[in-house]
């Protein structure tokens, strides 16, 4: 690429502008069939660049790249390239100094701690998850069941050499065990390249590239495609906040601040020792929409955590006084994200109906998954970040003094309408000290799991949609290690294997169970039993579904067992168990499932019915009340009233068949006009139309 053509004009404006979303079909490194690759990069300050690689010998008088506009794109056409040809933009800055670049457009890398960029064609793959993607593109998932299982790539599971597991073998395996455990989604840990294990992929290099260190571009879409057609949607975490300050990367990269923020008040976290990106850039805009629009298009991902929302929206973010500015409005405020953030989310929701864009943001900022048109930020999703502080530091309490805390089991519920929530327990909860979920849970051995049980159970009772971190699933007790998989040998203990049918019960039941997903942000959904018996730290609560039917949901927090706990229920009859987690299946020590409960007409909880309970300590109780059942004679009437209705039905539609008679007004009988031609035709594209097969596909659902 030596010039702009004319069908690269509109690309190159847009970009410029902020608002081209497919910059990546503009940037990088294009292979063309016939051996050549055209390279174009953006390097407004840059005095000359060539490109450098193994087609070269690393020469920069082979390949000089020429200035394209006054904006600041570069281009070139080498005519001997390969694939994997490892290439680098060797960069003469403004003061003559000379870096060594990865493109920050590539689609493929040298595996860390080699950083070359590699030439890499992206077509060639055949997907087979077309039936998903379109069925996704139908979806609200706001009104579905969403249960994720979120994931680090590289500690998941290790091979016997303690090498990583491959994109392909996690094809393999991966797909299958979700299936089972009846998770809904994954959530993937930045798969974007990035030279440092030790960030889980949150200091990223490479925003086009999937990590190399589990295979290529491709290995990885046979992984988002496996996953499709076992029917699990497929979210990755991304970092548009902010980048390492490596050297061949974005830092600086044309010699002066070029992708980052330029005011030393704005640029740096310090704290993370990373670059801020200039949000209010145009070329940086589209560099990052782009990124964002590319995941979706490019690898049907389903989904994006955008990770540091809170860190992009304040000024102050983690700068104490004097170290930030005001913006024009004296507020605190980064207005140029806000409006970056409103542009992202229009631009990916608009084009990938049914696509997740999910905030982590740790404060009260309002609106969050409200649309820009009324002053929102435009996600769909958000962590519950209040939420998650509030029940970890409660579980881990000793019980003698959670009765002083019970304002953590219930204060949520103020606000648990008021965004579109995830209820998130992530890999930040497990790591660092934090202890894993099953060690926050007080007491002996057996009583954590009782713990951990119960927890689960309020989590997926909760209004909101789910997130669970890998290895809480079965109650791994060492904090989550990257450099090493799960400790999956502890399916070898009892207590263990337990809790992992345990969750799978939990997760199976979720998803079969609309009243637990279906209105999950609206009180519509919602109506508490009882929440204030602090004494004994129970509460109670009713989900409800679309149709009426609900489940009533009861907690004991305490060890202490009841053999009646006394709750109001809104019908009278029976009540079933449908989950307990005492049960010794699960680890618990109630031997059976509980018979069902029959209401006796006592009042309370504003209730005319009450049931008392059989509530062990530290569990948790589901309920259902079952339809009515028809007695035989109820059936039998009701079967031959249908008969009779279809009757009746029947001898309607031959009637209408039949050619109406009317009389003249000598009352003469005289046969109806035959029907025009028109009619003729219409009738006939009626007759035509029935004769068709119904439109639905036979085809087995994957």
């Amino acid at each position: 690429m030596n010039r702009i053509t004319k069908s690269k004009e509109m690309p190159v404006y847009l970009f410029h502008q902020g608002t081209n979303a497919h910059a990546w079909e503009l940037l990088g490194a294009h292979r063309q069939l016939n051996g050549k690759t055209n390279f174009c990069t953006w390097a407004p300050h840059a005095a000359a660049i060539s490109v450098v690689g193994d087609f070269n010998g690393w020469d920069a008088a082979a390949n000089p790249m020429t200035r394209l506009n006054e904006q600041g794109l570069w281009g070139a056409t080498v005519e001997l390239t390969h694939d994997y040809d490892c290439y680098k933009y060797q960069i003469t800055t403004a003061n003559g100094r000379t870096l060594y670049k990865a493109d920050p457009f590539a689609f493929h890398t040298q595996t860390p701690p080699e950083n070359a960029s590699k030439i890499y064609r992206l077509a060639g793959y055949r997907w087979h998850d077309a039936e998903w993607m379109t069925e996704r593109a139908a979806q609200d998932a706001r009104s579905l069941p969403v249960n994720i299982y979120e994931l680090h790539i590289g500690s998941w599971r290790r091979n016997a050499d303690g090498n990583y597991y491959s994109y392909l073998q996690l094809a393999e395996e991966l797909p299958t065990y979700l299936t089972e455990m009846g998770y809904t989604h994954v959530e993937l840990l930045p798969p974007t390249e990035h030279p440092y294990d030790g960030s889980w992929g949150y200091q990223v290099t490479g925003y086009y590239a999937p990590s190399s260190r589990y295979g290529t571009p491709h290995d990885f879409m046979a992984l988002v495609d496996a996953l499709h057609e076992a029917g699990i949607g497929v979210i990755m975490d991304w970092v548009p906040a902010h980048f390492p300050k490596d050297e061949f990367g974005l830092y600086e990269y044309d010699g002066a601040c070029c992708y980052e923020y330029s005011d030393p008040a704005k640029w740096e976290h310090k704290d993370w020792g990373t670059r801020v990106f200039d949000f209010g850039r145009t070329e940086v805009q589209s560099f990052l929409t782009s990124s964002a629009n590319f995941w979706a298009h490019t690898y049907h991902i389903d989904g994006i955590r955008v990770d540091a929302v809170a860190s992009m929206l304040y000024l102050d973010y983690g700068r104490q006084e004097g170290e930030w500015r005001p913006n024009i409005n004296g507020g605190r405020e980064n207005l140029e994200a806000v409006a970056f953030l409103r542009k992202l989310n229009s631009a990916v929701l608009s084009e990938h109906p049914g696509f997740l864009m999910i905030a982590e943001e740790s404060t009260a900022w309002p609106l969050v998954t409200r649309p820009p048109e009324i002053g929102g930020l435009g996600f769909n999703f958000k962590w519950n970040m209040g939420w998650m502080n509030d029940m970890l530091r409660y579980v881990s309490l000793d019980p003698l003094f959670r009765k002083g805390n019970h304002n953590c089991i219930t204060f949520s519920f103020y606000y648990a309408f008021s965004e579109n929530f995830i209820l998130p327990i992530s890999h930040d909860e497990v790591v660092h000290g934090k202890c894993s979920l099953i060690n926050k849970m007080p007491g002996e051995y057996e009583m954590k799991f009782d713990g951990l049980r119960l927890f689960l159970a309020y989590m997926f009772a909760h209004p909101g949609k789910k997130l669970l971190f890998m290895g809480s699933e079965f109650g791994q007790f060492i904090e989550w290690n990257y450099k090493q998989g799960l400790d999956w040998l502890l399916l070898d203990y009892d207590m263990h294997k337990k809790m992992l049918g345990f969750t799978k019960t939990l997760n199976n039941l979720y998803k079969d169970t609309p009243a637990l997903w279906q209105i999950d942000y609206s009180w519509d959904g919602f109506q508490w039993i009882s929440s204030e018996d602090n004494a004994n730290s129970v509460i109670a609560f009713r989900r409800i579904d679309r149709d009426g039917k609900e489940i009533i949901a009861i907690f004991n927090f305490t060890p202490n067992s009841f053999d009646e706990y006394r709750i109001g229920v809104p019908e009278e009859g029976s009540y079933k168990v449908i989950l307990d987690t005492s049960l010794e299946r699960f680890g618990g020590t109630t031997l059976e499932k509980h018979p069902a409960y029959k209401t006796k007409k006592k009042p309370m909880h504003g209730f005319e019915q009450s049931i008392g309970l059989k509530l062990s300590g530290l569990s948790a109780l589901y309920l259902e009340k079952p339809a009515k059942k028809l007695t035989k004679s109820k059936q039998k009437a009701l079967k031959a009233e249908k008969k009779v209705e279809a009757k009746i039905e029947t001898e309607k539609e031959v009637k209408k068949g039949q050619p109406k008679k009317v009389k003249d007004d000598k009352s003469k009988e005289v046969k109806a006009p035959a029907k025009s031609a028109v009619a003729k035709k219409e009738t006939d594209k009626k007759v035509k139309k029935a004769d068709k097969k119904p439109a639905v596909s036979n085809k087995k659902k994957k």
